[in-house]
């Protein structure tokens, strides 16, 4: 997933998996349908086959995903594949009120003909998947044949092997690679620092939080907020830690991300932001240049541009760049998974093998990753452009966009997500976030001190996990 955000809480049924794509992805903060199981994209070998010959039984994979964005790449998996002998059908459950992690589980468990033969998970609970609970369902990549030098050949991101991985044995792949970056106003850039500069901004606002700071009160000194709101610079500190919310069966509140209390009222008490909450009108507002006072930047990975911000920005279009961020963090993303039970059919296990690779590890031109990167899922139309979980591929593709001035994300991309770390993930995550991000809200509100804010998170934590602290 790009982000975990749900625009509807109606469950509805998916007809075909061959809708438009709209433009190339799904948005998946608005993905809500659901799908019993439907045909999906299909084709058989175009060899005709002699009169003697019975031609083959087509091999039906069970796709399972929260949006309808894999599901919408069979269709271009099809067309580049006239020759597989295979049909999806397709699952797509949104996250809304919690809906799709339940049903597949239970599709999981349950087992048989109908199982799940591939199935997506993001990053708010990848790690359930992967390493956590439900991680014995899931096939090894080397089980299909996926071995770690095609990972390596691919240039595929260290945090996306780390957090697709249990006990070192490679579990899941993202097709996109989420590392963020800083993206900022050029035309504040200028009055502020002298320069729209990339380089020169890196240094500006880091690296490390006290730089940023630093910056902050130069910004505001002149009229403007550094970021929205206090959940821009969530992101960053909470993927920089240097461990996750559990450490040996307890919660354990990392250093950097109680700092984060600190920074919440750091940046409402000296009006450093417009103190916005994300994914809200006012936050949207601030990405147009409308909101309470002219916002210089936000965190995020290349799809906060190109599926968020692209929408919202209007007047701003083109007064944007990216460069290196205070520190290296990730955000979202979409891992596919392959069920161990596909390896009993040797047809299946053949035909699941090559989507996978076609969708995670395939460079060629003719692969996703390159479509996906370059925007060309569409035959003969511009689409989105979009950070790959490929260092390869995006090194040889053009990441030149409008809203960025013609800037080759990819440069800063690159790199943004070479210095991601995976290892501070728990399969928890999506709950914990929420329970710290409210109290730390209300700590920076003024309506608790600090202490009382900490023991608060802590006792809510036990209450809705059974998860002690430290």
């Amino acid at each position: 997933m790009k982000r975990a955000l749900s625009a509807s809480t109606a469950i509805v049924l998916l007809s075909s998996v061959l809708a438009a794509c709209g433009s190339d992805a799904s948005n998946n903060a608005g993905a809500s349908q659901s799908a019993s199981p439907s045909a999906g994209a299909s084709a058989s070998s175009s060899a005709a086959p002699s009169d003697s010959a019975t031609p083959k039984e087509k091999v039906t994979i069970n796709l399972w995903s929260f949006t309808d964005e894999i599901p919408n790449m069979t269709k271009k998996y099809m067309e580049t594949h006239p020759d597989a002998n295979v049909e999806f059908k397709t699952t797509v459950i949104a996250t809304t009120d919690g809906a799709y992690q339940p049903a597949l589980d239970q599709a999981l468990a349950g087992g048989g003909k109908d199982a799940p033969d591939l199935y997506a998970a993001e990053s708010a609970f990848v790690l359930k998947y992967t390493q956590g609970d439900a991680s014995d369902y899931a096939v090894n990549y080397a089980d299909l044949g996926l071995g770690d030098d095609m990972v390596k050949d691919a240039g595929i991101a260290q945090y996306s092997v780390d957090i697709g991985s249990k006990d070192g044995a490679l579990k899941g792949l993202a097709y996109q690679a989420t590392g963020g970056a800083f993206i900022y106003r050029r035309s504040i850039a200028k009055d502020v620092f002298g320069t729209d500069d990339p380089a020169t901004i890196k240094t500006a606002v880091g690296p490390g939080w006290d730089k940023f700071f630093d910056a902050a009160a130069k910004l505001k000194a002149k009229g403007y907020g550094i970021v929205s709101g206090d959940g821009d610079i969530w992101h960053p500190i909470e993927n920089s830690s240097d461990k996750g919310w559990i450490v040996d069966g307890k919660l354990h509140i990392d250093p950097k991300r109680e700092q984060f209390l600190d920074f919440s009222k750091k940046l409402k008490d000296n009006g450093y932001s417009n103190d916005t909450k994300d994914w809200t009108e006012a936050w949207y507002a601030d990405m147009s240049g409308t909101g309470k006072q002219p916002i210089f930047g936000f965190f995020g990975p290349a799809w906060l541009i190109n599926y968020v911000m692209n929408g919202q920005v209007k007047d701003t279009n083109g007064d944007w760049a990216v460069t290196e961020p205070p520190t290296g963090f990730f955000w979202g993303g979409t891992w596919l998974l392959a069920n161990k039970d596909v390896v009993k059919d040797d047809a299946k296990k053949a035909a699941v093998a090559d989507f996978v690779k076609w969708v995670t590890l395939d460079t060629s031109d003719t692969g996703l990753q390159s479509y996906w990167a370059n925007g060309t899922m569409k035959t003969g139309e511009q689409g989105t452009k979009d950070s790959v979980a490929s260092s390869v591929v995006m090194s040889k593709s053009n990441g030149e966009v409008a809203l960025l001035g013609g800037q080759n994300m990819f440069d800063v991309f690159v790199p943004a997500n070479a210095n991601a770390t995976g290892k501070n993930l728990t399969q928890y995550d999506e709950s914990i976030n929420l329970i710290w991000r409210d109290q730390v809200r209300e700590y920076a509100n003024g309506t608790k001190s600090r202490d009382k804010t900490i023991a608060d998170f802590k006792q809510k934590v036990k209450d809705q996990l059974g998860i002690e602290s430290e």
